[in-house]
C-alpha cells in the first residue's frame, strides 16, 4: 500500500495472513475501518507496531480497527491492540561489540566493528557526523551481516566522527562515538561539529560542541568575548571531545565564545552565543515619595534579564491615567508631572520578561502648595556708621521657601560684608555710606514668591577716627611705593626681552593707553594708603579687642577719604562725559562707548567698572579674595589652590573632536571676548611693600597673589613654589563718578575695553589706540597697513617700541608684534589671523565706499566703514555663532529682540568676563593646524599651540594667514566634555620657555575669580532658579558625573564653597548646545543686556 494514499477501507479478515511488513498501514490517514481479523496472525515483537497503530485509532475514534492473535498459542485470541513488549519477551538493543577509532591512509580498507543482541534481533545503523549513511549511494561502503562497516578504498572524506545505533521494535542504542583520521599528509584543521548559539536558563548546565579534525589531530581551546582566556572557574570545563561545558549558568556566563581548532599547520576558530535567560532582577528600586502639588516626581524603576525586562506601571491595581502628565520613560522611570492632590496613592512597578515578572510597591504622598507667607518683615533703619547692623526677616510655606536679599536691584551673597542667617536675617558688617539704599527680602519656593523691603541710613557723625594722624605720612608713602614698583617693571619689561612666561603675561596685559596707566596707577595708591593707615592703626593697639578685622569705614573721616581720593589722583583722573554734538551721536559711534546712552553716557563704556550679577565676596568685606588665608575655614573646609583644582579636575591629554563643528567656533569666541572685556592688571609685577618680585618672594602682599604650587605637584621636581599672579587693578572708589568720596567701597575692577560688539577688536576702546592704527595720512578713511605678501594680501602694522613680547626668542625672530584694536591681537596666531581678516576688511570696504561717494572725506568713510563693519560682527553674532553655542533652548532664553531698551545697562558683569565666558578655553584643540590649497599640511607643519604663543614671525615667514583660516575652519573643533576640558598646552604649557615656570590657565583662571571677589558656584545656582546644593548629591541633575561630584567633594568639602569657574566647566551640556544650565542662564543674561541696550 505505499503507493496509495488515499484508503478508507480494507477488509482482509478470513484470510491466511500470519505476518505484516511493519507500517503497512500507517500512513493511511484516511483509514475508516480495517479488519485483520480471522486470520493467523503471529504476534510476536515484529508485529508490536500495529498494536501501537490500533491503540491509536482507538484513542482518536477516527477509524475501526479488528485484528486478533493466531499465535503463540498463550495469548491465542487476544486483540492485537492489547499486546505488550512483556508479554512478548522483547528486549531493547544492547551493544555486544564497541567501534575503536582508526587511523587509514589513502586507499586501504577500513573496518568498523559493531554488534548487538536484542529481541527482535535489532538493525545496525551506521552514522558520520550525525548523519546517517547510505550504502546504496556508495558502492565503497558495506553492511556486513554481523553489523560490521567495511569501508573500501578510504579517501580524504571518510574522515569524521562515526556512531553504530542498534535498533528495534523495544528500542535503540548508540555506541561511543569513534573517529576516523585519513592521513595522507599533514592536514590544516577543519570543525567536524561547530558550536552553535545556546539559550540556557539561569542555573542550568549548556554545553557548546565543537570537535575538528586534521594531521597533526588538532587541540581545542576556548575564549570569552575579545579573547580573553576562560576565568578560572570549576563551573567551567572542556569535555574529551572539544565541548565547552558550564555547570550552574549564571548571568555573567553570558556572551560570545570562541572554539579554537590548532595544529602544526594552522589554526581555526568558530564563534557561538549563550544566551543566559533569567527571571528579572531590579537594579534601580523606586521608594515611598512625599512632594508638593504641582511637582514634578519621579520613581526610577530598572530591571535586568534576558531577555530584557518590560517595565510596567500600574495604581492601585488599575491602569494608569492616560493623560501627558504621566509618562513611563525609556529606562522604566514613571513620571509624573504637575502632580495634583488625586495622585496621592499606591503604584505597583512590574519588571515582565517570557522567564517570569517580579513587583515591587510604592507610596506617593501629595502634600497641598502653600506659597510663602512673612513671619518676621523688615522697616526701615537708621544706625551708625562703621556699626553692624542686622536687619530681621523670615517666611513660611510649602515647600520651605529660600530667603534671599537684594540691594537697589542686586542680589546680596555670603561674604565678609554681608551674612544671611538660616532663618533668612540680613546682617552688614561695617556699614558705611556705601552701604545705604533699599534692600528687598525675597521669599521664593516652587509655587511662588513675596517680597518686602526696607530702607536703611547711615549716619555719619563728624568726629575725627583713629587713622585721620596717618592720612598724610600713608598717602605720601603710598605713592612712593607705588611708583617705585610700577616703574621698576617697567624698567624689566621693556628694557630687554622677555626672560619668563610672568614677563609674558605681563607685557600682553600691559595697558598702551597712559590714561588707562593713570587711572589704574591711581586706585593702586587709593587702596594702599587705606592700608596703610590700617597698619598704623593697628600697630598702636594693644590687643584687638574684638578679635576681627578693623573697620574700614570706622578708620578715616569721610573728609580725610575725600583727600585721599584728589592727592591720589581718583578725582583727577574722571572722565567729564560731553554729549552734546548731537550730530556725530546720532550716527556714529564714540571709540570710548560713551554717549552710547543718552541718558547714562558712562553704561558700556571703556574704562569703567565690571557690573555684577551679585555682591562681590572677598573675605573682609572690603578687598582680601576668598583663600586669601589658607588657615581661614569656609562653610568648614579650606578652599583648595587652584592649582590643585586644575590637576585634579580640569587638565586633560584626551580630546574628542567635535562632531558638528570646527575650530572656528572656538576662534570667533575669542575674537569676540576681546571685543567686550579686558580686565586692567596690576601695574607692578614686584610688590609695593618692599619691590621684590611677586614670582620670587611667593606671597600676597600687594598686588602679588601667587598661585600656590601643591606638594606632589609635578612642578615641585623644578623646585618651583608659586605661579606668577597679581591681581587686577582696582577702580578708585568702586567706580563712583561723585566728586566727593565719603565712604569706602568693596574693590572693584576695571573694563579697559567698551562693552559693546562694537568691533573695538578692531578699531580700539579710546581715541588713542584709534589714532594709532589709522591712516590718516591717504585721507581715504583706511587703517594702516604692514608688509604686503607676495600673494598681494597685506599684514597687519608692526608695532613700534615695547612692549617686545613678541621678540622673546632672538633665536627665533626679530619680527616686532603686530599692531590691532586689541593689544592681545598677537597672543595666538589663529586670533591674529582673525585680527588681519578684518582689517582688511574695513579697508576692502572703505575703498568701496570711497568709489561710491568721492565727495565724502576720510573722517566720514571711516566712521561709515566701522558702522558696517560692526554691524556684521553683530550679524556673525548673533544670527551664526550664538544660535551655536545655546542651542534651542538657549536661543529661547535669549528672547527675541525687540529694539533698544535704554534702561538697560550693556555693561559687562564681572561674573561674566571672570568666569562665565571663559568657557571657550574648553574648546581650544591643543594644535593650530595649517593647511595648503589641497587641505593638506604645510610642509611646516601645524603647531602645537604652546609654539603659537606670539609668533608673528611664523605668518610672515610661513605662508601667511590663509594656512591657519583653513585650519580653522577645515578641522573640528574640541568637543566640551565635563571630563576632558582644558588640553594641558593651556595647564602645563602656557607661554613656556626653556628653563622656567610655565603657567597654568585653569588655576589663573580660579584664582582671578577669587581675586575680582565672584562668589560661589551655589550663589549662581539660586539667582538662575536652579535647586539649592546643600550636599553634592543635589548637584546630580546638573553635574552627572558621579565621579566628578566626588572630586569636587575631595576638593572643597562643602558644595557652598565650589568656584564658579571649575563649576560652569563640569555642568553637562543642554541637549543641542555647549553649555550647562547655569553658564547659559550667565551668558544669555549677558548678551541679552549687550544687544538690548546698545542703541
Amino acid at each position: 500500500y505505499m503507493h496509495i494514499s488515499v484508503l478508507f477501507n480494507r477488509f482482509l479478515h478470513n484470510n491466511r495472513i500470519a505476518h505484516l511488513i511493519p507500517g503497512t498501514f500507517s500512513h493511511l490517514e484516511s483509514m475508516k475501518r480495517l479488519r485483520l481479523d480471522s486470520n493467523a496472525l503471529h504476534c510476536d515483537c515484529e508485529i508490536l507496531w500495529l498494536a501501537e497503530l490500533l491503540k491509536t485509532y482507538a484513542e482518536s475514534g477516527n477509524a475501526q480497527a479488528a485484528a486478533t492473535c493466531e499465535y503463540p498459542r498463550r495469548i491465542q485470541g487476544r486483540s492485537v491492540a492489547t499486546i505488550t513488549p512483556e508479554e512478548l519477551n522483547c528486549e531493547r538493543p544492547r551493544i555486544t561489540s564497541e567501534p575503536q577509532d582508526v587511523d587509514v591512509t589513502s586507499g586501504n580498507t577500513v573496518y568498523f566493528t559493531c554488534r548487538a543482541e536484542g529481541n527482535p534481533k535489532p538493525e545496525i545503523i551506521w552514522l558520520r557526523n550525525n548523519n546517517e549513511l547510505s550504502m546504496k549511494e556508495d558502492s565503497r561502503l558495506n553492511l556486513l551481516d554481523d553489523g560490521t562497516l567495511m569501508i573500501q578504498n578510504t579517501q580524504e572524506t571518510d574522515q569524521g566522527i562515526y556512531q553504530c545505533m542498534a535498533k528495534n521494535v523495544a528500542g535503540e542504542v548508540k555506541t561511543q562515538e569513534v573517529t576516523l583520521r585519513y592521513f595522507e599528509s599533514p592536514a590544516r584543521p577543519s570543525f567536524v561539529i561547530h558550536p552553535q548559539n545556546t539559550e540556557v536558563l539561569v542555573g542550568e548546565s549548556v554545553t557548546l560542541e565543537c570537535s575538528a579534525t586534521g594531521h597533526p589531530q588538532p587541540r581545542i581551546t576556548w575564549t570569552k568575548g575579545d579573547r580573553t582566556p576562560l576565568p578560572s572557574d570549576p563551573r567551567v570545563t572542556i569535555t574529551p571531545s572539544g565541548g565547552l561545558y558550564i555547570q550552574n549558568v549564571k548571568q555573567e556566563d553570558s556572551g560570545e565564545y570562541t572554539c579554537f581548532a590548532t595544529n602544526s599547520i594552522d589554526n581555526i576558530h568558530a564563534t557561538a552565543y549563550i544566551i543566559v535567560q533569567a527571571l528579572p532582577q531590579f537594579t534601580v528600586t523606586p521608594q515611598d515619595k512625599t512632594v508638593i502639588e504641582g511637582q514634578t516626581v519621579d520613581f526610577p524603576c530598572e530591571a535586568q534579564g534576558y531577555p530584557q525586562p518590560v517595565i510596567a506601571w500600574t495604581k492601585g491595581g488599575g491602569q494608569l491615567s492616560v493623560d501627558r502628565r504621566h509618562l513611563v520613560l525609556s529606562s522604566g522611570t514613571l513620571r509624573i508631572s504637575r502632580v495634583a492632590l488625586h495622585d496621592q496613592g499606591q503604584y505597583e512597578c512590574q519588571a515582565v520578561n517570557i522567564i517570569g515578572s517580579q513587583r515591587i510597591v510604592v507610596y506617593l504622598t501629595v502634600q497641598p502648595r502653600v506659597t510663602p507667607v512673612f513671619a518676621s518683615v523688615p522697616s526701615d533703619m537708621t544706625v551708625e556708621v562703621g556699626t553692624n547692623v542686622q536687619i530681621p526677616c523670615s517666611a513660611q510655606g510649602e515647600p520651605e521657601p529660600v530667603i534671599t536679599w537684594n540691594k537697589d536691584g542686586v542680589q546680596v551673597t555670603e561674604s565678609g560684608k554681608f551674612h544671611v542667617s538660616p532663618e533668612g536675617f540680613l546682617t552688614i558688617r561695617d556699614v558705611g555710606t556705601a552701604d545705604e539704599g533699599r534692600y528687598e527680602c525675597v521669599a521664593r519656593n516652587t509655587i511662588g514668591y513675596s517680597s518686602v523691603s526696607m530702607v536703611l541710613s547711615v549716619n555719619v557723625p563728624n568726629v575725627s577716627r583713629n587713622g585721620d594722624p596717618f592720612v598724610q605720612t600713608s598717602i605720601v608713602e603710598a605713592i612712593a611705593t607705588v611708583d617705585r614698583a610700577i616703574n621698576s617693571t617697567r624698567t624689566h619689561l621693556f628694557d630687554s626681552r622677555p626672560r619668563s612666561p610672568n614677563d609674558l603675561l605681563a607685557l600682553f596685559r600691559y595697558p598702551r593707553d597712559p590714561y588707562t596707566v593713570e587711572q589704574a596707577r591711581a586706585g593702586e595708591i587709593f587702596e594702599r594708603t587705606l592700608q596703610l593707615i590700617q597698619d598704623h592703626v593697628q600697630d598702636g593697639l594693644m590687643v584687638d579687642l574684638n578679635g576681627t578685622s578693623y573697620h574700614y569705614n570706622d578708620l578715616v573721616s569721610p573728609q580725610y577719604l575725600n583727600l585721599i581720593a584728589n592727592l591720589s589722583g581718583c578725582t583727577a583722573h574722571r572722565r567729564v562725559n560731553n554729549c552734546s554734538d548731537m550730530c556725530f551721536h546720532q550716527k556714529y559711534r564714540t571709540h570710548d562707548g560713551t554717549c552710547n546712552n543718552l541718558q547714562h553716557p558712562m553704561w558700556g563704556a571703556s574704562l569703567t567698572a565690571f557690573e555684577r550679577l551679585l555682591k562681590s565676596v572677598y573675605e573682609n568685606g572690603f578687598n582680601l579674595p576668598r583663600g586669601i588665608e589658607p588657615r581661614r575655614l569656609s562653610n568648614g573646609y579650606a578652599l583648595p589652590m587652584p592649582r590643585l583644582v586644575s590637576t585634579t579636575l580640569i587638565g586633560t591629554e584626551t580630546i574628542t573632536p567635535d562632531d558638528q563643528y570646527t575650530h572656528m567656533l572656538m576662534q570667533w569666541g575669542q575674537f569676540l571676548d576681546h571685543d567686550l572685556d579686558l580686565t586692567v592688571a596690576a601695574l607692578s609685577e614686584a610688590r609695593f611693600s618692599d619691590g621684590q618680585h611677586c614670582s620670587s618672594v611667593c606671597t600676597n602682599d600687594p598686588p602679588c597673589f601667587s598661585i600656590m604650587i601643591p606638594p606632589n605637584d609635578p612642578r615641585v621636581r623644578n623646585g618651583a613654589r608659586c605661579m606668577f599672579f597679581v591681581r587686577s587693578s582696582p577702580v578708585c572708589g568702586s567706580g563712583m563718578t561723585s566728586l566727593l568720596m565719603n565712604s569706602v567701597y568693596p574693590r572693584e575692577q576695571i573694563n579697559q575695553l567698551t562693552s559693546y560688539i562694537d568691533a573695538s577688536n578692531v578699531y580700539g576702546s579710546s581715541d588713542h589706540e584709534a589714532l594709532e592704527i589709522r591712516d590718516l595720512a591717504s585721507q581715504r578713511g583706511l587703517l594702516r597697513q604692514g608688509i604686503v605678501q607676495r600673494s598681494g594680501k597685506p599684514l597687519l602694522p608692526f608695532a613700534t617700541g615695547p612692549p617686545t613680547e613678541c621678540m622673546r626668542d632672538e633665536n627665533e625672530s626679530p619680527i616686532p608684534c603686530f599692531l590691532a584694536g586689541d593689544q592681545r591681537s598677537n597672543e595666538q596666531l589663529g586670533l591674529t589671523s582673525i585680527h588681519t581678516l578684518w582689517f582688511r576688511e574695513h579697508n576692502r570696504i572703505a575703498t568701496e565706499l570711497l568709489q561710491l561717494n568721492p565727495h565724502w572725506d576720510g573722517d566720514t568713510i571711516y566712521h561709515e566703514t566701522r558702522k558696517i563693519v560692526g554691524a556684521e560682527m553683530q550679524h556673525i553674532t548673533f544670527s551664526h555663532w550664538l544660535p551655536k553655542i545655546f542651542g534651542e533652548v538657549g536661543m529661547k532664553m535669549l528672547g527675541e529682540y525687540k529694539g533698544y531698551d535704554p534702561s538697560v545697562n550693556s555693561g559687562i558683569t564681572n561674573e561674566f568676563a571672570t568666569a562665565a565666558f571663559r568657557f571657550g578655553h574648553t574648546l581650544i584643540n591643543p594644535f593650530l593646524y595649517r593647511l595648503d590649497e589641497n587641505f593638506e599640511p604645510i610642509p611646516q607643519g601645524h603647531l602645537p599651540l604652546h609654539k603659537a604663543f606670539f609668533s608673528p614671525f611664523r605668518i610672515v615667514n610661513e605662508g601667511g594667514i590663509d594656512p591657519l583660516l583653513r585650519g580653522l575652519f577645515g578641522v573640528a573643533g574640541k568637543m566640551r566634555v565635563p571630563s576632558q576640558l582644558l588640553n594641558t598646552e593651556l595647564t602645563e604649557r602656557l607661554f613656556s620657555m626653556a628653563r622656567t615656570v610655565a603657567l597654568d590657565l585653569a588655576a589663573m583662571n580660579i584664582q582671578r575669580g577669587r581675586d575680582h571677589g565672584i562668589p560661589p558656584y551655589h550663589d549662581f545656582r539660586v539667582y538662575c532658579n536652579l535647586s539649592s546644593a546643600q550636599t553634592f548629591e543635589d548637584l546630580k541633575n546638573e553635574i552627572k558625573n558621579p565621579e566628578i561630584r566626588e572630586k569636587l567633594s575631595r576638593l572643597y568639602g562643602s558644595p557652598l564653597n565650589i568656584d564658579l569657574f571649575p563649576a560652569l566647566m563640569v555642568e553637562d551640556l543642554v541637549p543641542g548646545s555647549r553649555l550647562g544650565p547655569t553658564l547659559m542662564c550667565l551668558l544669555s543674561t549677558q548678551f541679552r543686556r549687550i544687544r538690548d541696550g546698545d542703541r
